[in-house]
């Protein structure tokens, strides 16, 4: 197939399957040359299996051609952060403890985007359990961005936002616990969204913080995201945490008029960051001035607890993490150290061996803050505060119907830039970390370019379980500007 169809969004690949101008072996085909010419260079994906995809897709073209396609996902190449169970696929969550582990599962999501139709494309780099903002913890390889290769995709899923951004797959599931989505999305120049705690089940994602974690989609359009998210989306006795709420046809929702007369929420601590480069700020504030020519009153709002989010999250984010991770133990199905000698060695050389720098520290640091005498000082103290941050955003969306804000502060730094000191590192979260404590959706679109070429995101937050004003917001601004159509130069 000539041209770029590998950047062409959901919409325009269904109408071509229908039609037949183009069958689902070909596209899977277009895909997988992609991947073979470009991945060596990007480095998104730790694996794939080529004749699975061109099998998968062969069934997709028999279902078109007898007039039982399944959905617009139908025969559409979708691929996996490493920590989403699909049976009889590997699940390292890019990490030594589990590099040879084989999910005999599969997650509850990935079944439903299985039934409809959609085709899984190889696992996806990430940092290691899902901890880190560069995708630089990986055990396995190293990822990059695909607007630069000297600089990071953002983390921890960054190689499901590398991979869409360079038109290696369609659209991307990651995970979110802190920003984890919507950060590399921001990086990539991508579209990226983490729904509301709950509406997504978690069942057959590998836990880093069971209260924070959630499943979302990266994808090249808003509309794109909808779709998956339409799918995925739903109420699952398998998880305690789901929550039966009504799912709504999100594409059919959105429109281009849907800013007109809604009253926009500006948080004046984010701008006031020190931490804000200022090129993003401008950009930023560029695209909220934009949302007010679409016929949004923009209003300042206060999220007051917005400096403690930091360490409030990294207080009840590795306390959940220790508890989660305490399975991995060299005894069931992770690494076991061939240097053990006893039981005692098992747990303490395979834990030493299987995990890395940053997973250990969070480790650490998870069980200081639950261990007697510190857990009131601490994760009790975090838990308070944090009701506070969630009582913040209830006050400010009594006023406004959406908040806008940077998704990152900076754009992609450099690899290596920031590794030696992991306090710079957990920096790059600041304006996505409160959404997760607070369990609200929210979505990341592209917004501009900076003078260094790289993309900036701008982040809108919506009520909970509103999912279809907020991806309509963001289709409203999407249609106004062209930042989603460029792409990188491979």
């Amino acid at each position: 197939m000539s041209g770029e169809i590998f950047y062409e969004n959901i919409d325009k690949l269904d109408a071509m399957l229908d039609s037949r101008q183009i069958s689902a072996v070909e596209l899977a085909t277009v895909f997988i040359d992609r991947k073979n010419a470009v991945d060596s260079k990007v480095g998104a994906f730790i694996s794939s299996n080529e004749e699975e995809l061109l099998a998968n897709a062969e069934k997709s073209d028999k279902r078109r051609a007898n007039g039982g396609k399944l959905s617009e996902l139908d025969g559409i190449p979708v691929g996996l952060k490493d920590l989403l169970a699909v049976r009889g696929q590997k699940l390292t969550c890019a990490s030594r403890m589990l590099e040879n582990y084989v999910s005999p599962y599969t997650g509850t999501a990935m079944q439903k985007l299985e039934g409809a139709g959609a085709l899984f494309w190889g696992r996806l780099n990430m940092d290691e359990f899902a901890m880190g903002s560069s995708c630089e913890n990986s055990a396995l390889q190293k990822t990059r961005n695909p607007w630069d290769l000297s600089r990071i995709p953002g983390g921890s899923s960054g190689g499901s936002a590398a991979a869409v951004s360079a038109g290696e797959c369609a659209v991307s599931l990651g995970s979110d616990t802190g920003g984890s989505i919507r950060q590399p999305a921001s990086l990539c120049g991508v579209v990226g969204m983490k729904p509301t705690y709950g509406l997504v089940s978690r069942f057959g994602l590998a836990a880093f913080a069971s209260s924070l974690d959630q499943i979302g989609p990266f994808a090249r359009s808003v509309k794109d995201a909808a779709i998956v998210l339409k799918h995925i989306a739903g109420y699952d006795r398998l998880d305690s945490t789901s929550v039966n709420v009504k799912i709504e046809d999100y594409p059919s929702k959105l429109s281009a008029d849907s800013l007109k007369g809604k009253k926009i929420g500006v948080p004046k601590e984010y701008f006031a960051s020190e931490g804000i480069d200022p090129e993003v700020r401008q950009i930023v504030e560029a695209a909220i001035k934009k949302c007010g020519e679409l016929g949004a009153e923009i209003v300042e709002v206060s999220l007051p607890h917005t400096d403690l989010a930091i360490p409030v999250y990294y207080i009840i984010a590795t306390a959940e993490a220790s508890s989660n991770l305490a399975r991995y133990d060299g005894i069931r199905y992770t690494h076991r150290s061939d240097k053990a000698k006893d039981v005692i060695d098992v747990y303490f050389k395979s834990r030493a061996e299987g995990f890395g720098e940053e997973v250990k520290r969070r480790i650490i640091l998870g069980s200081y803050v639950l261990s007697s005498g510190y857990y009131d000082a601490y994760y009790l103290r975090a838990q308070k505060v944090r009701t506070l941050i969630r009582t913040d955003f209830e006050k400010a969306f009594e006023s406004v119907d959406a908040i806008l804000a940077p998704t990152s502060p900076t754009t992609a730094f450099k690899a290596g830039e920031k590794t030696s000191d992991p306090l710079a590192m957990y920096l790059s979260d600041i304006f996505t970390i409160n959404v997760n404590l607070a369990g609200l959706p929210a979505i990341s679109v592209p917004c501009g370019f900076a003078s260094d070429g790289m993309p900036v995101g701008l982040q809108m937050i919506g009520r909970a379980f509103d999912e279809s004003n907020l991806l309509s917001y963001a289709y409203a601004y999407e249609c106004a500007c062209d930042w989603n159509k460029r792409n990188p130069q491979l």
